[in-house]
């Protein structure tokens, strides 16, 4: 399913997206093209509307048969998300991932698309237009950064943890209180940016670890795969790995290697009983 062509083929899809669609609108958003979907910090503009609809279209066509999880569309649709649980491929879009600095006028934004088969991601694209880098994986490929190879690495023996966790606006009082067991000696944590961006700074061994309190599809899909494609790892409270059609155990920690993401996981947990043991 996956090849050089198709590859190359959304890449150029997505970087010709965020060259026509977001960054035109970006620092020159008029205040009616910007609104909230189901909170006053979950914000959506034209651009992100006009980008998920132009690659939804792209994508469809590269890959016919198969079927769009985007973020505005399952706002819009909330059932299209069951996509990830049927037999068609599935390209999954976040638009503009870090729509809040978008709209601040920062740089720290990007487009993201993964594809996705039987609940396994096997390709992602994550494009930073105001940042001009672009990195892909493929499944079992490798991944890379303006086409320089990604490692991972380990985080540096007797250095604080640098650890990136959700946003507080964005969590309910249970998992402010998993995410305030992160506040121990060794650990330096700090609320979320974008998420892709995130993930590409674990996969770069600019940060050590993450802890997320959602799963929505869009946001992690393609840095899971990145991340993993650098030799990092990931895990969920139970120790499962997580699913992209959701009932994960929450939250979940990816990392630069597995020995963090389950030492980030083991202070989340702090001894809560879970099912399995991680």
């Amino acid at each position: 399913m996956i090849d050089d062509a198709l590859m190359t083929a959304v890449e150029e899809a997505v970087r010709e997206t965020a060259a026509s669609e977001v960054l035109p609108r970006w620092r020159k958003l008029a205040a009616h093209e910007v609104s909230s979907k189901s909170g006053s910090h979950d914000l959506v503009t034209v651009a992100d509307q006009a980008a998920e609809r132009r690659l939804a279209g792209v994508l469809r066509e590269l890959l016919p048969g198969s079927a769009v999880v985007g973020e505005e569309g399952v706002h819009a649709h909330p059932a299209s998300y069951e996509a990830l649980r049927e037999e068609a491929p599935v390209w999954i879009i976040d638009p503009i991932d870090g729509t809040r600095q978008f709209v601040a006028g920062e740089e720290g934004f990007c487009t993201m698309v993964a594809l996705a088969h039987h609940g396994e991601t096997l390709a992602s694209w994550i494009h930073a237009p105001a940042l001009g880098r672009t990195a892909v994986a493929r499944r079992r490929g490798g991944a890379l950064l303006d086409g320089e190879a990604l490692s991972a690495g380990r985080p540096e023996e007797g250095a604080d943890l640098r650890v990136a966790t959700s946003h507080p606006d964005f969590t309910d009082d249970e998992q402010k209180a998993a995410l305030a067991r992160l506040s121990v000696e060794g650990v330096d944590a700090r609320p979320t940016g974008s998420a892709g961006l995130e993930y590409l700074a674990v996969a770069r061994g600019r940060v050590d670890a993450l802890a997320y309190t959602w799963e929505a599809a869009w946001d992690h899909a393609p840095g899971l795969l990145l991340v993993e494609e650098a030799g990092g790892a990931h895990t969920t409270l139970t120790g499962a790995p997580f699913r992209l059609a959701g009932d994960n155990a929450l939250p979940f920690a990816v990392a630069r290697d597995a020995g963090t993401a389950r030492r980030i996981v083991e202070l989340l947990r702090d001894g809560r009983d879970m099912n399995r043991p991680v």
